[in-house]
């Protein structure tokens, strides 16, 4: 048994792989693989949000690419679908959005950075 991730469409899964063990039998998982938390689509604006301990929430990455454009800076107001950093990914520009009005509190990256998808782009103050 073999466990992997893959990421197909911008979507990341957890699999395990059953491996032959002779003519024709195959190793069974004792407990089936949970489906690792898919990542936001490459079209989709909407990041991932999670609380961090400073009262924050961070501003995830939906798809890898590379920063193309910082729209918003430390101490800036922003909306709710107001776009914080834009990734460029596939020739395409794909805005990600603030999941919440707040005020930033730090950018995480600069102009031209790689970056994964889930990766922390910018932490946001709540308003």
């Amino acid at each position: 048994m073999k466990n992997y991730t893959i990421t197909v469409n911008g979507n990341v899964y957890d699999v395990t792989v059953e491996e032959k063990t002779g003519a024709g039998t195959l190793q069974r998982p004792s407990t089936p693989a949970a489906p690792a938390a898919a990542a936001a689509p490459a079209a989709k604006t909407e990041p991932a949000l999670q609380k961090v301990s400073t009262g924050g929430i961070e501003v995830k990455a939906g798809a890898a690419g590379k920063v193309f454009k910082i729209e918003k800076a430390a101490g800036e107001q922003v909306k709710k679908g107001d776009a914080v950093v834009i990734i460029e990914a596939m020739k395409m520009e794909i805005p990600v959005v603030a999941p919440e009005d707040g005020t930033v509190a730090q950018i995480e990256v600069t102009v031209g950075d790689a970056v994964e998808a889930g990766a922390v782009l910018a932490t946001l103050d709540p308003a």
